[in-house]
């Protein structure tokens, strides 16, 4: 058994010093019900003044080689670097009695050495219904961070709600932008103003991504403005609708209990050849996770191809549609999973950095670019 207790080392300005009360009374406390730390990972903002840690070591009966100094980075992923260096990896394999080894951080290193690179700026749109909760889509902005690092790029977030898209509105909040991400989420509200946002993307040549609930946006998009169905939508949002092209499957419309109906985990996708998602993956099926409810209707599905839409993601019995794209556009793709879930650091996922990608070229292109180009799949 191992007890790794991270505590703050607080600078008092008043007093000109950091204080190690904080930690002492936290130990204290631990010991209290009968928990004895074999490692303190001391949180501070400056470098920790001459003879501290053997205070703390002294005052909280911990070795003063398992005190380890964690002090604040520009970038959370410099923090593995700053623990190794201090030999935390080390302590815990002594402790634990287990072989001493030299891990190979030359991934991380290089990681942490990019983030220190001048990189090419490019804006994203997240357009949602919940971007006044910073946390709400932290994965969505993780994983668009992994990405940029990996393509060279600087990331710049502006964070749209979707109520406040109109169709009159849509241009203010997104013109030049290089790309637009469509998030998941439940419910009917703010809906039109993603779908709107949507449509302002495709006519416009700018690269998009949507996710679980903006890939159905996205359907509904097109089904009303292309496909011929302008009352077209989800029967989430209307249970009522004639053109439910986002619907329950017909085994799940009888379960009463909502929690029932989840698609939930992790599930294949068979990736249709010679397509864009062909191109990012690079692989026949993938392994991708779920949260929803809804899926596409595949009622409606020979008249969305014959309109010119791309299934380019299913189940591997072609019976649920996991992927859509278009074909006559530099970057539009959308999945019914939450690629998120999977992006690591050195590790971005696969449609995120082709979003990225898009995103950067277009930076790149002339500046009529950014202007309002004439619509296309229409």
């Amino acid at each position: 058994m191992l007890y790794t207790h991270v505590t703050l080392l607080p600078w008092i300005p008043a007093a000109g010093e950091m204080k190690t009360k904080p930690t002492q009374h936290s130990v204290k406390e631990l010991r209290s019900i009968g928990i004895q730390p074999d490692i303190l990972v001391c949180r501070c903002d400056r470098p920790l003044p001459l003879g501290l840690k053997d205070k703390i070591s002294n005052f909280c009966d911990v070795p003063v080689s398992c005190v380890v100094k964690c002090q604040d980075a520009s970038s959370i992923y410099e923090v593995p670097m700053i623990l190794e260096a201090e030999g935390l990896a080390h302590q815990v394999l002594d402790i634990l009695q287990m072989e001493q080894r030299s891990p190979d951080l030359s991934q991380w290193q290089h990681l942490v050495e990019q983030l220190h690179r001048p990189a090419q700026p490019f804006d994203i749109a997240i357009v949602g219904k919940y971007v006044q909760l910073s946390d709400a889509y932290l994965s969505v902005v993780e994983s668009l961070n992994h990405a940029a690092l990996a393509e060279g790029g600087s990331l710049n977030i502006r964070w749209i709600n979707s109520e406040d898209i109109e169709p009159l509105t849509v241009e203010h909040h997104l013109k030049g932008v290089h790309g637009v991400i469509v998030p998941g989420g439940f419910g009917h509200r703010g809906i039109d103003g993603k779908i709107t946002a949507i449509k302002y993307a495709r006519e416009n040549q700018i690269p998009f991504l949507g996710l679980c609930l903006g890939m159905q946006c996205a359907v509904i998009e097109w089904a009303r403005n292309v496909a011929g169905l302008p009352a077209a939508t989800s029967s989430e949002f209307d249970k009522d609708t004639d053109n439910p092209v986002i619907n329950l499957l017909p085994e799940q419309r009888d379960v009463v209990d909502l929690g029932g109906t989840m698609r939930l985990g992790l599930y294949p996708c068979r990736i249709t050849p010679n397509s864009l998602a062909d191109r990012l993956y690079g692989d026949e099926v993938v392994y991708e996770r779920h949260r929803h409810r809804y899926e596409f209707n595949n009622a409606y599905r020979n008249l969305f191809l014959e309109s010119g839409y791309v299934i380019s993601g299913t189940s591997p019995d072609s019976r649920l549609v996991e992927m859509i794209e278009l074909s006559n556009h530099p970057f539009f793709i959308a999945s019914q999973f939450h690629p998120e879930f999977q992006s690591r650091p050195n590790r971005p996922h696969p449609l995120f950095r082709g979003l990225v990608q898009a995103a950067i070229a277009r930076t790149q292109a002339s500046p009529s670019a950014d202007r309002q180009l004439e619509p296309s799949g229409a």
